[in-house]
């Protein structure tokens, strides 16, 4: 069966399963291979948490049940395994079906008995002494793991630790480290992750693993490197204070797999020669540092030389360094944009393919022959709100997908009264249509530098479900009376309504109306058509409503910071392009008060929403949870903030907030600034979580400082908030004694989904930091660092290391290393003419500052926030990502003139958002057309299609094997 071959595959290696292959095409042995897991009665789904050995025997013993019925009971058919527990479990179970051991065949097929025992002893004693030979003679690279039933004991006794391997991306050869999970983080004594020190200690796991640890005795522990990477001496400097160590183990078991399709870069030409005559293996450069190099066999290395292509791992045989994987498909070519970008999204688990037909089908129509309108029974059933709100949005400029949009208005009996409306996406979405399936398996739209991939078909996400300006929209809508004076709630209502948004307006305009700059009216798009007297009328219908706006915001963002929540600090670059769509310039977001006011309503119906569903639904409600930091993660920040005369107290978010609230230096703005980033790297994330899982306490955002919080504002880009507005709704039906029609997930099924949101959140924001790198360097590629303007900038270092500095760069927002010493073993020896040099010498590196010591006496210190000039260039990679790479040529802050300094801050004040980030490649496509009609022939000639082959095909349908859907959404 195909199961069985794949079977040896995986557990055998290559090798084995070649040799199985060949035996199978003799035609002298009368075997058929037959594709039980592409037949429609033989096709068994993997369950979830079940281990591959376990699925794949029982397909073989399914298809044998169904093998026999097929020949109509009239055969017996026998099962040979050495899985003892399959004997068992199945041994019995069908007549005519006999699953049995390899020993037991023997003895009751084989007529000559004595030869079947001779030939059974001597196959065990065979491989006892295969074993001895590979052990007494060190043939193994790494140790065998220990079985399954050996891991789960020791689990449980405390003498091994289950978690998931980390792997340091910039010390993938030396470190990683186990994130501890399950019972081993409840039972265990140990708060900190266990390090991993040195491939051999790995033991064949790869970045991802859910592996089993044993911990070293302690006289064998190791520190963390403190340097910027590793290619440092390991000798330690005069002055240096070592890592502490910390737990250090070994991988003694995998438990599951993190085996998925990866991003490789064939090696070149000359690298292809120089790894033999045999150029059918070929060692290929995986894309992530983390993921050692993996063996596959093609024939195609030296026309694919130029691509990046995705692979998969297959096996990992504890003879061979290296893991053995396949070719899967093409992405694109080294270092073009489209190329990079599947990378990324390849590399993220993130699929981007269009919607199907059957989705689409489920869309509701807009267009000019067939307008949607407001249907007569919902607008019966739903509040209207046209004739009576004042409706706007603010978002940034060009935004498509509006999720959400404000009101304020007075009461007759003077109190205000603030609305928050959300887009009622759950009317077009139904629960477990296609629709819904899909964008649960999103879980969320991807935003990228130049893109976006979205959760929802386009018709809802820029259309019906955008609220739109000066059309009728469905909505979701929070209503809350306020005090006219204090601005109190006094209470709160939720329904669905209908609304129409009266202007769209961008966050700079807004900022503009508050600010009293009454210029901005004519670039919206509104007051276009109206005439002066109706323009002055709205205008300051409008500006009193955002002023009223901010004015709550205020008081709700003050009662937060008395309770604790932390305003901190993020570097979010935007991209600027020119009029040809190239890259004009690299703009850090700049905060604007706006900003803060529509956060803070959203935050405030976030969290009355989280009260509600709650209240409703105590153990099956969808909350998000901010668990407070490890103490220990904030001791680089105490260090930072002492090096200035700051004292950080980090005991809880009240303590923290109040002591970044004083650490202002007068003469240096960036020093704040910096602290609350460093405060924001020392958190955990915030996590989606089902109520039934954990206890109240735990309920807590640390952050936000509120006791409950949820997402409820942005249904048409998460799928979180689409989950917590059928909560809500159900919520509403159950207040009102009517019948609750939405399909809600038990506290199980909701605990699930939450972890597959928070794992898809991750990649989201991964994919999103991954691509603003590309196009940092795309910015600052192909320039002349010594030459250009753009490539010298002022920098701050923010924290020191045994070999360098790490700085941020406030022009570009950029973070990152700046070597003291370099490979040769040189350091830096700066002038007061504004240059420096390598020169022979030392480092000496104290708690708050480093110094550079030249063999001739010329010495230099560079302490925390110490500003200096760096020179920005892009280090180039084959196979990996190009990187930022940052030198120090001055230790003295950088010099602009008047006139570039105020073009910047213009650049900074309009704070360019993008909608579309592209860069055009037509002539580098023209140029490479003849290569391509070779990689055309080459596909001819290996018969792979260029479009969905076959193979593409069946690797589709293997991975539905892998993971059944209708247990996943509970159809």
């Amino acid at each position: 069966m195909q199961t069985a071959c794949q079977a040896v595959q995986h557990q055998r290696g290559r090798r084995q399963y070649n040799k199985l292959r060949n035996l199978l095409k003799d035609a002298r042995h009368d075997c058929v291979l037959f594709a039980n897991e592409f037949q429609q009665y033989c096709y068994l789904p993997r369950e979830r948490g079940e281990s591959m050995e376990k699925w794949q025997t029982r397909s073989i013993y399914n298809a044998a049940v169904w093998y026999y019925h097929h020949c109509q009971d009239r055969m017996p058919i026998v099962m040979v395994t050495e899985d003892e527990e399959a004997i068992q479990q199945y041994g019995s179970e069908t007549e005519g079906v006999f699953v049995i051991s390899f020993k037991n065949y023997l003895d009751n097929f084989w007529p000559d008995l004595k030869a079947a025992h001779e030939l059974c002893d001597s196959i065990l004693q065979a491989r006892r002494e295969r074993e001895l030979e590979s052990q007494e003679n060190n043939g193994k690279e790494y140790p065998e793991h220990l079985p399954l039933e050996v891991l789960e004991a020791g689990i449980k006794s405390g003498r091994y630790i289950q978690g998931i391997l980390n792997v340091n991306k910039h010390r993938a050869q030396i470190e990683a480290f186990v994130r501890l999970q399950g019972a081993s983080s409840k039972d265990s004594d140990l708060i900190s992750d266990i390090l991993v020190h040195g491939m051999k200690a790995r033991n064949r796991s790869i970045h991802g693993d859910v592996v089993v640890v044993e911990l070293l005795p302690k006289n064998e522990w190791k520190g963390r490197t403190a340097a910027l990477c590793d290619n440092e001496n390991d000798d330690k400097t005069p002055g240096e204070s070592p890592s502490e160590p910390m737990p250090t183990g070994r991988v003694v078991g995998i438990l599951q797999k993190n085996w998925r399709d990866y991003v490789v870069t064939f090696p070149s030409k000359e690298e292809v020669q120089s790894q033999g005559k045999n150029a059918q293996k070929i060692l290929v450069t995986p894309w992530d540092y983390r993921i050692p190099k993996i063996r596959i066999s093609t024939q195609q290395a030296e026309a694919l030389q130029d691509f990046r292509v995705v692979v998969r791992i297959d096996s990992w045989e504890s003879t061979s360094i290296y893991p053995n994987g396949h070719f899967v498909r093409v992405l694109g070519r080294i270092r073009d944009l489209e190329g990079e970008i599947a990378t990324i999204l390849v590399e993220n688990s993130i699929s981007v393919a269009p919607f199907s037909e059957a989705q689409m089908c489920e869309m509701p129509v807009n267009n000019s022959e067939n307008p949607w309108k407001v249907n007569p029974e919902e607008e019966r059933e739903r509040v209207d709100l046209r004739k009576t709100h004042l409706v706007f949005s603010i978002d940034p400029k060009g935004c498509e997908d509006v999720d959400d949009a404000l009101s304020v208005r007075t009461l007759i009996n003077g109190n205000m009264e603030l609305g928050v409306h959300i887009a009622d996406v759950t009317h077009f979405v139904t629960a477990n249509s296609y629709t819904d399936i899909e964008a649960r398996t999103r879980a969320t739209t991807y935003y990228l530098a130049d893109r976006r991939y979205d959760m929802l078909p386009s018709i809802l996400s820029a259309d019906l479900c955008s609220l739109l300006g000066g059309v009728d929209r469905y909505a979701v809508s929070v209503l809350w009376e306020l005090d006219k004076s204090s601005f109190e709630i006094k209470k709160v209502w939720y329904g669905r309504t209908i609304i129409q948004s009266a202007y769209k307006l961008y966050y700079e305009a807004a900022q503009d109306l508050l600010d009293g700059n009454f210029s901005v009216i004519d670039d919206i798009p509104e007051f276009r058509e109206m005439d002066e007297k109706s323009k002055q009328v709205k205008q300051d219908e409008l500006v009193w409503a955002i002023g009223k706006l901010t004015d709550i915001a205020r008081h709700v963002r003050a009662k937060r910071d008395s309770c604790g929540a932390l305003e901190l600090e993020g570097v979010e670059v935007r991209v600027q392009l020119d009029d040809k769509k190239n890259i004009h310039d690299l703009i850090p977001k700049q905060p604007l008060e706006v900003h803060e006011t529509v956060a803070e309503c959203m935050i405030l119906a976030n969290h009355w929403v989280a009260k509600k569903v709650w209240e409703n639904f105590p153990h099956q409600a969808l909350l998000r949870q901010h668990p407070p930091p490890h103490q220990e993660f904030f001791s680089e920040l105490r260090e930072c903030a002492k090096a200035k005369g700051f004292s950080m107290d980090t005991r809880s978010n009240k303590t923290l907030a109040d002591s970044l609230d004083h650490a202002n230096d007068p003469r240096d703005p960036l020093v704040n600034r910096i602290l609350r980033s460093m405060a924001t790297q020392a958190m955990s994330n915030a996590l989606y979580f089902s109520t039934g899982s954990c206890a109240e306490d735990e309920f807590h955002h640390y952050g936000l400082a509120l006791d409950k919080y949820t997402h409820f504002t942005s249904p048409i880009r998460r799928y979180s908030d689409i989950v917590v507005h059928r909560l809500l709704m159900a919520a509403i039906s159950k207040d009102n004694k009517t019948e609750i029609k939405e399909n809600l997930f038990s506290s199980k099924d909701l605990e699930e989904l939450c972890r597959h949101i928070n794992n898809r959140n991750r990649a989201a924001q991964h994919a999103q930091k991954q691509s603003t790198e590309l196009f940092q360097c795309m910015y600052f590629k192909d320039k002349e660092p010594e030459i250009e303007d753009r490539c010298i900038a002022d920098g701050v270092i923010y924290s020191i290391r045994t070999n360098g500095v790490l700085v941020f760069i406030p022009r570009f927002g950029i973070k990152g290393a700046a070597y003291l010493k370099n490979k040769d073993g040189l350091v830096i020896s700066c002038y007061p003419d504004g240059c420096s040099e390598w020169k022979p010498g030392s480092l000496q590196r104290f708690q708050n500052k480093i110094t550079s010591t030249t063999a001739g006496g010329e010495s230099i210190t560079f302490s925390l926030f110490d500003h200096v000039t760096v020179r920005i260039s892009v280090q180039a990679s084959r196979c990996h990502a190009d990187t930022i790479r940052l030198e120090i040529i001055s230790n003295k802050p950088y010099k602009i003139s008047e006139t570039e300094l105020s073009q910047q801050n213009s650049l900074l004040m309009k704070n360019e958002l993008v909608k579309e980030v592209t860069r055009s490649v037509e002539e580098a496509q023209l140029a490479q057309e003849a290569k391509v009609k070779i990689i055309q022939e080459e596909y001819q000639e290996y018969c792979q299609t260029k479009g969905t082959s076959l193979y593409t095909l069946l690797e589709e349908i293997r991975d539905l094997a892998l993971l059944d859907l209708s247990s996943n959404y509970g159809m």
